[in-house]
């Protein structure tokens, strides 16, 4: 699971910075490209008594707009407002995001993949076992995935012993489940706090650097105190929205090992229930 969390947080970084680098070196290409396409084909169809700004004016306005209008998107906006909070302190921000999230997919993935038709594998443990076979049992066990097959399979590897060392078995091993769904869990609230401390951290630093250019320049006016301002609010803002990005993801993942928590105490219960008959039916 750390390899798998680790390439997912590499595949969220390159997603993240290959747009970015994409866009910074074809930019000029692709505006280099348009304007000598759009003269050249002005020039060709040039009608008699027209000048070419007047010809560009009436066709191309329309093409200009929407080139425009690409140019100041959501993606550039974002973009723009990063490198306005410091890229090398709104770095951190992004780190963050990216990490959190990489611990957020690999415990969605391995929770979903624990999910089973639990009451489905327990009525076929309980055919198995009034039919007199337990090692049939264990192999529907073992050849299911998730928490719930494996207590039932602790469980039935002490079917022969008091029911009392079962219920110790099943619940120290349930135990043990619990833990592993939890696994990573505590990465995930260390990134949800770190981002808004981050983001606060940030209001601080701007803060400072707005004193520093009224210190510098002897004046307090608005221009020279937005820059600084500028800066704390900017790392406040998207520190937040980090935060709240992981914090859905996280309430998310708790659901579903409260579901799954649930689905081990419910199965545990029954599987003691079929053992119980299994020896009231042996000792018959």
């Amino acid at each position: 699971m750390k390899k798998l969390t680790i390439a997912i947080a590499l595949t969220f970084t390159m997603v993240l910075a290959a747009p970015i680098t994409a866009q910074d070196k074809t930019a000029p290409q692709l505006t280099e490209v348009a304007d000598s396409s759009a003269t050249q084909q002005a020039g060709d169809t040039l009608p008699a008594g027209f000048t070419l700004d007047e010809v560009i004016d009436e066709n191309d306005m329309a093409d200009m707009q929407e080139a425009v209008k690409q140019e100041n998107g959501l993606h550039t906006k974002l973009k723009t407002k990063f490198v306005e909070g410091t890229a090398g302190f709104m770095s951190l921000v992004a780190l963050a995001l990216v990490l959190g999230l990489a611990f957020c997919i690999e415990r969605i993935i391995y929770l979903t993949l624990s999910e089973i038709n639990a009451k489905k594998l327990l009525a076929d443990i309980e055919k198995k076992v009034e039919a007199g076979d337990i090692e049939g049992a264990k192999a529907i066990c073992r050849d299911t995935r998730g928490p719930v097959a494996s207590i039932c399979y602790q469980g039935l590897l002490h079917i022969n012993e008091a029911m009392d060392v079962v219920e110790r078995s099943i619940e120290s091993y349930g135990t043990v489940q619990a833990a592993k769904m939890e696994k990573g869990c505590s990465w995930i609230t260390l990134f949800i706090a770190i981002a808004p401390s981050l983001g606060f951290l940030g209001t601080v630093i701007g803060m400072v650097m707005a004193f520093d250019q009224i210190q510098e320049f002897g004046d307090i006016g608005p221009t020279i105190v937005a820059s600084g301002m500028k800066v704390a609010l900017i790392t406040t803002i998207f520190g937040i929205i980090v935060a709240l990005i992981l914090q859905v993801f996280y309430s998310y993942i708790l659901s579903k090992i409260e579901h799954l928590t649930s689905q081990m105490e419910e199965s545990a219960i029954t599987l003691l229930d079929i053992i119980m008959k299994h020896k009231q039916h042996t000792k018959a």
